[in-house]
């Protein structure tokens, strides 16, 4: 085996970057552009099908499988955790909310004030976009912690901790505060830049099975230092 766990470079996963893998989890790093799973009516490559066809070693008889545990859109780049077994997958999944997520996203504008708490109830209406409403019988409670970490040609590079987890959480709060997330066609007005600027940056949580602490992190994206440059990143 190679160092930290991982199997021989040829035989890792092709199209996602392996960062950790034991009997009970694979945590990868996910690109931008793929999807985390199919809808059923697509056909292509997803992280799923890429793990699937990794566990099974190219044995399509193979009983081996992985689990989705949670979700990134296909825009949104970084950490992923599948479970590989059900019960493993239910418990990350029923103590989700204890994870300690951290994102990196590069936004329009100056951000005012430099560091707090965007708060509000989401809600998803029938085109499938996310809305805050007063309504606290729709919505559900949100909050996305930030804080400023590099300002550079019109541009933020923002440090998120993603204190509850909905459904493009982190786009709809910045966008309806007035600075949306570079590249987000859904939320924003549109940009030259064609490329979503969110990064799921670092997971830490503890490991369902032997109760070890677990912490992985990755690079700030280069697609981030083009826009603002390189940075020294701060310990999540």
């Amino acid at each position: 085996m190679a160092p930290s766990g991982l199997p021989p470079r040829k035989f890792h996963p092709k199209g996602v970057t392996l960062l950790h893998e034991d009997r009970d989890l694979i945590v990868v790093e996910k690109p931008s552009g793929l999807l985390t799973i199919g809808t059923g009516r697509d056909g292509a490559r997803t992280v799923h099908s890429i793990l699937n066809d990794y566990v099974r070693k190219g044995d399509p008889r193979s009983r081996n499988r992985v689990y989705i545990v949670h979700r990134l859109d296909r825009e949104t780049s970084g950490i992923l955790v599948l479970a590989k077994s059900e019960e493993v997958k239910a418990h990350l999944q029923n103590n989700w909310q204890e994870v300690d997520k951290r994102y990196l996203t590069v936004i329009h504008g100056s951000i005012t004030p430099p560091r707090g708490t965007i708060s509000s109830y989401l809600a998803e209406n029938s085109a499938l976009n996310v809305y805050s409403t007063t309504d606290q019988a729709v919505g559900k409670l949100s909050h996305t912690e930030y804080a400023v970490l590099k300002e550079s040609r019109g541009l933020s590079l923002l440090d998120i901790h993603l204190l509850t987890g909905r459904k493009h959480q982190i786009r709809v709060h910045l966008s309806e505060k007035g600075y949306p997330v570079v590249g987000d066609t859904r939320y924003g007005t549109g940009d030259r830049y064609g490329t979503l600027a969110l990064h799921a940056r670092s997971l830490r949580f503890t490991h369902p099975v032997n109760g070890k602490r677990l912490t992985f992190e990755t690079a700030m994206p280069e697609f981030f230092i083009r826009l603002v440059g390189k940075l020294e990143l701060p310990l999540p």
